[in-house]
């Protein structure tokens, strides 16, 4: 509409809401309240100039209008009162007023189907919190309505709670949602664009002098390592506060040092526990203070060591014997069950989530246990085929890797149980090599990754059962590998950890230890990695202490990629990148030794 069919309209419309106007105002106010109750005028005969103003009436009077955004049921009502009055219509303003706010609805009501008229708010949501951040957004756009039901707080909590932002929170922690979501998705980006780039803070935990690194564990960002001095350490590197306490024996009085070898060690949100070398387990609670609150005695060496991540569950595997251990209601510990098996158990481990009852899978050679503590029932998954190589469980599968059989041509593969069913699903792979390493459970739904002997990685597609991706990972073995939606972290026998970013098939960055790396756990934020060498005789005692534990004692490294959380500067360690992405990413100098101190 030009200028001048616009100013031709405005006057005729003015012309004509005045002569609809004169008459109204000497009538009585009974008549004017009774005018103001009805919905519109109904035009007779050669009052085809009278129909207009009284559709501007109505569009005025709320007879077609989109709502505005209720805040309360309360303020709806009054506005919807106020709008009705004719009193309050004529002091808002003149004709003027009137046929811009008449414009404005015409265009408004354009093509657009406003259903929250007939139907409730609350329905309207209902069939809003079906739709994604983007359709959301889309919605908004429509019109004034939409955009209020598209920016419900219900609807970006539940889009927050969805994609895993702030999971303990509830909707009444902030007053808006929609600014919470874009902080935690630029959050997210910051992340992921220092972890690709390499920047962040590394800190290499403090050793132990004179003694060699056994075993490492980590939950959560707590770390927890035994030595063969028999001592236990454990760490927060949340709080970057890397002055570790001892976790000390039950007797005060022991002389440090003076305790066997540490065989494993086990950690979780409350829990802390070590197997030793003499078959001795003690469990610490890391809330109540730094000596054990249990201690329990094998007649043997313990031989596999598993803790559950969800309660206060421990299996222990020594000789023919494995036992499982909770607290009674009492809070005092107890055997829950105690199962026997035909041969040594070399892998153990406790699924996730099974309520009251503790349910553990041991692998004995070419035996695989269910162990149920709730009737002391021994179920046999698998038997009578090739030795187990590695082990996984997750809430309700549990996957293997099996020996090749050469002299039949038949490579190793890696089986796939139900828990519930008690029979195979899947039979993955079959290559050359042995399967050394599997994750299951931190691998995102309907993909696992695996570890190799050939020093590859590989991506299992647990739907189709194919390989959905193979890497030449490691120049040795691979030792200990996890992944997530877009990356995986491998470690390897030669000491080398990588992370590549597995949708472009390229390799991001890698870091390099002299001993073989046995454990990687990694969040959006943080890396825990730990070398331990094979060997625990400590060698050239009389070097630098420095230079023996990186040479002989084993390394535990905590990387942070959150830039607003760091307390100080601390450089990455050397990155070694791969040829190609040399000549095409950014090398920050910056984040590594200067080359006189290495």
């Amino acid at each position: 509409m030009d200028d001048c069919s616009l100013d031709e309209f405005r006057r005729r419309w003015q012309e004509e809401l005045a002569q609809a106007q004169a008459p109204r105002k000497r009538r009585r106010p009974e008549a004017a309240e009774r005018w103001a109750r009805r919905p519109e005028v109904v035009p007779g005969r050669g009052e085809q100039a009278s129909g207009d103003p009284a559709l501007a009436q109505g569009l005025l009077e709320g007879a077609g209008r989109p709502p505005a955004a209720r805040a309360t049921r309360t303020e709806g009502q009054d506005v919807a009162s106020r709008s009705r009055s004719p009193l309050a219509r004529e002091g808002a303003g003149g004709g003027e007023q009137l046929v811009d706010q008449l414009i404005r609805d015409l265009n408004e009501m354009n093509d657009v189907p406003f259903f929250d008229i007939q139907l409730p708010y609350e329905l309207a949501i209902n069939i809003f919190q079906y739709l994604d951040r983007k359709e959301l957004g889309r919605c908004a756009q429509v019109s004034k309505t939409w955009k209020v039901i598209a920016e419900d707080e219900v609807l970006w909590y539940r889009l927050c709670q969805q994609e895993g932002h702030l999971p303990d929170s509830s909707i009444s922690d902030y007053s808006c949602w929609k600014l919470i979501f874009q902080e935690c998705r630029a959050k997210e980006h910051m992340l992921r664009t220092n972890w690709k780039n390499r920047k962040g803070a590394v800190s290499e935990l403090e050793h132990i002098p004179d003694a060699v690194l056994c075993d490492v564990h980590s939950h959560d960002g707590v770390v927890i390592a035994g030595y063969t001095s028999g001592d236990v350490r454990v760490w927060d590197t949340r709080t970057w506060d890397y002055v570790a306490p001892f976790l000390e024996s039950e007797d005060e009085e022991d002389e440090p040092g003076m305790q066997p070898n540490v065989s494993f060690v086990r950690i979780n949100s409350s829990l802390a526990v070590a197997a030793y070398e003499d078959g001795f387990l003690n469990i610490w609670d890391l809330r109540t203070g730094k000596y054990p609150v249990h201690r329990f005695e094998h007649d043997a060496r313990i031989q596999a060591l598993a803790l559950s991540q969800d309660d206060a569950t421990v299996a222990t595997a020594s000789a023919f014997d494995v036992v499982m251990l909770s607290p009674s209601e009492e809070g005092y510990w107890q055997i829950a069950a105690e199962f026997e098996v035909p041969k040594l158990v070399q892998y153990l481990e406790i699924v996730p989530e099974t309520g009251r009852y503790p349910v553990a899978v041991a692998a004995a050679g070419d035996l695989m246990y269910l162990l149920k503590a709730e009737d002391s029932a021994r179920t046999l998954l698998y038997a009578h085929g090739p030795p187990v190589t590695c082990l996984d469980v997750s809430a309700n599968q549990v996957a293997f890797g099996v020996q090749g059989l050469g002299w039949v041509y038949e490579g190793s593969k890696i089986l796939v149980y139900s828990l519930e069913a008690g029979r195979r699903l899947l039979k993955l792979g079959n290559v050359l090599r042995d399967f050394t390493c599997v994750n299951l459970s931190d691998s995102p739904p309907n993909l696992m990754v695996s570890g190799n002997m050939d020093g590859r990685v590989r991506i299992h597609d647990l739907r189709s059962g194919n390989i959905a991706l193979s890497l030449s990972a490691h120049q040795l073995g691979v030792s200990a590998v996890q992944m997530d939606d877009w990356k995986i972290v491998s470690g390897g026998e030669e000491g080398l950890v990588s992370v590549w970013d597995y949708r472009t098939n390229q390799k991001l960055w890698e870091v390099y230890s002299g001993h073989p790396v046995q454990h990687i756990s990694f969040s959006s934020h943080s890396l825990i990695t730990a070398n331990v060498p094979y060997q625990t005789v400590m060698r050239n005692v009389d070097l630098d202490s420095f230079t023996t534990h990186r040479r002989h004692r084993g390394l535990i490294r905590a990387y942070e990629f959150a830039v607003d959380q760091l307390a100080f500067q601390s450089p990455l360690p050397v990155c070694r990148s791969s040829c190609d992405a040399m000549a095409t990413h950014y090398y920050d100098l910056a984040l590594a030794f200067p080359y006189n101190h290495v």
